[in-house]
Parts: C-alpha cells; structure tokens; sequence
C-alpha cells in the first residue's frame, strides 16, 4: 500500500479562509510558501514553492481563528489532486495539501498553546473556532478531518 504524507513547513500567504458545508462543517483554505536556500558555484540560490491547504472540520475552524498571513507553521497532511469546472464550465485541476495536522513553527518564535474543551460528541472542539486566540496556537484535539468521499460534496462548488 503506497504512503501519501507529505509535511511541509513555510509561512502563510494569506488569512485562512473559511466556509461552511451545506451540512455545516468547517473548511478553511490558505496558502503557503516554502522557501529553499542553496549553493551554485558558490552563490547562494533562493527557489520559493507555493502550496495550498485544506483543513476540515475543527482543524479547519481552529486554524481560521489562530492563523494570520506571515505566520510560520508545519503542516502535515496528503497530497491530493481534484477536478472541478470553473464558473465558465472549463475543466480545471488543483492540487492542494489536505491537512491532518497544524501547529507553529517556534524555529524563531513562541507560541501560548490554548486547548479547546472537549464536547459530548468527542470530536475535540466546542465549535467556536478554537476561541479567538488570535496571538497563539489553539491546541487540542482537531477530532479529524474529511476522509474517504466526503473530500468535496457533490452538492458543493470548490474554491
């Protein structure tokens, strides 16, 4: 069985972005890039690659309300590819990060680490989005995220 993780650390090019199913789960969306420094001929070489990443559920709605663009984070998650048609009905293809894990780097920084209390159900979060620690990384248990076939509902436009 082939193994699809990939861990990435980098620094946030934009605020997470988060929506709502029509069901009601969290899915917040943002990008990052991860920079390569290295020696040619005794220059050094700078080569930067941009990523974007999907977090669902609780991980999701965490990440919305403690990331901010700039931000250095690890990303853990799999690669995965998805087709859509775009507003003008053109196939397009997308690749992205879909998000097992997410904390801060503290290669250069601290972070205040806030768990959220855990809800009846288990699933890690109380739903408010990690409870507006902006400044630090909310901790707890993300409860999980989208797996199998419920990646993009049928129902639902990607973005």
């Amino acid at each position: 069985m082939a193994d699809n993780s990939i861990t990435l650390v980098g620094n946030l090019t934009r605020d997470p972005e988060l929506r709502f199913t029509t069901g009601g789960r969290g899915v917040a969306s943002f990008g990052i890039a991860v920079s390569r420094r290295y020696q040619v001929n005794g220059e050094w070489q700078e080569q930067t690659s941009y990523f974007n990443i999907v977090a669902w559920g609780q991980l999701g709605e965490n990440a919305a309300s403690t990331l901010t663009k700039g931000m250095r984070v690890v990303v853990s998650g799999r690669l995965e590819q998805r087709e859509y048609q775009n507003r003008e009905g053109e196939k397009r293809t997308a690749i992205e990060i879909n998000a097992d894990e997410i904390g801060p780097s503290l290669r250069w920084a601290t972070a205040s680490i806030e768990r959220n209390p855990r809800t009846e159900g288990g699933n890690g979060g109380n739903g408010n989005g990690g409870g507006g620690n902006r400044g630090g990384f909310s901790g707890g248990n993300s409860g999980g995220n989208a797996g199998g076939g419920d990646y993009f509902p049928a129902d639902e436009e990607p973005f």
